[in-house]
């Protein structure tokens, strides 16, 4: 009788032992899937850094420009047709120099 019960504890601790590893494999994997959600978090918060620096130093300095040399255009091209209702306009430096450069380029 000594003998079954050395089997049957033996065969607890075993069980115990397998529980324990199984337990144990559950939380390492929870903390891995932890780490790797925290990781993502990091990735969206480098993404969203790099977001905004690209915005604040790039694009809105770019935005800006964009709209200056629109507004330059604007008035280069009011400037280019008030030439033809000038009463200058046949000693206009501007139009003659504008005039010979058409003609090189065509």
């Amino acid at each position: 009788m000594a003998l079954d019960w050395s089997n049957i504890i033996l065969g607890l601790l075993t069980l115990l032992g397998g529980c324990g590893w199984l337990i144990d494999r559950k939380k390492h994997r929870q903390e891995i899937e932890s780490l790797k959600a925290d990781n993502r978090q990091k990735d969206m918060n480098l993404s969203k850094d790099y977001v905004t620096e690209w915005r604040t130093y790039i694009a809105e300095p770019l935005q800006r420009e964009v709209g200056e040399l629109r507004a330059e255009v604007a008035q280069l091209r009011h400037a280019i047709q008030a030439i033809d209702v000038c009463p200058h306009r046949a000693g206009c430096p501007v139009a003659d120099v504008m005039q010979r450069k058409s003609e090189g380029d065509e």
